[in-house]
């Protein structure tokens, strides 16, 4: 059998930089393993915002043995994600000192067998005293994979806990990124045709 080049669909250009400009001024770095490389993944945010950026990097040092082809996707809408409408529990919730969207919950009890919970990780920004009261500013990031196709599908959640202080108000927000090869994103298919 002859060697196969790598062959990585994704969003950007290699040689391409990110510029980040005044926008973001933290960081978090993750280095994930997938199939016979890694991604390392770039969370970049900043300290008065709920907004979050991703920049991921293929590390396939290994290219001769195997083909790759995996889809990466971002969701700043949680309700479009197949991964979130099958398998977890999403909190929404309004009123005057907190807004809450698509909050991890839980993993559905009925599918606790079918996804592996790889990664739970917060880090406190700041803490901020009001009326007595303690809140802390936070940044979350929960990593999920599907059991069947441990190295081959990744998804993350990173959730931002931020404190508005113009507004008074505790501002939950959440985006994810999905990293899959063709096998796992079929699998994930039929289990989203099956749960409805």
């Amino acid at each position: 059998m002859k060697p196969v080049k790598i062959r990585i669909k994704e969003f950007w250009v290699d040689d391409m930089s990110l510029t980040l400009g005044k926008v973001f001024n933290r960081s978090y770095n993750l280095r994930l393993p997938f199939l016979n490389g890694f991604y390392n993944i770039g969370i970049f945010y900043n300290k008065i915002s709920s907004f979050v950026l991703f920049q991921i990097d293929s590390d396939f040092s290994d290219t001769d043995k195997y083909e790759i082809s995996s889809k990466i996707s971002m969701f700043k809408n949680l309700d479009s994600s197949k991964f979130c409408e099958t398998f977890l529990n999403l909190h929404n919730f309004r009123k005057e000192s907190l807004d809450i969207i698509n909050q991890f919950d839980s993993i559905k009890s009925e599918y606790s067998n079918d996804i592996n919970f790889i990664l739970n990780e917060t880090n406190s920004l700041s803490k901020i005293v009001y009326d007595d009261r303690i809140f802390y500013d936070t940044i979350s990031i929960y990593g999920f994979t599907l059991i069947s196709y441990s190295n081959e599908f990744i998804f993350l959640l990173v959730e931002r806990q931020n404190i508005n202080s113009k507004l008074k108000k505790k501002v939950v927000r959440t985006t994810a990124l999905q990293i899959a090869t063709s096998r796992s994103l079929d699998s994930l298919e039929e289990y989203h045709k099956h749960q409805n």
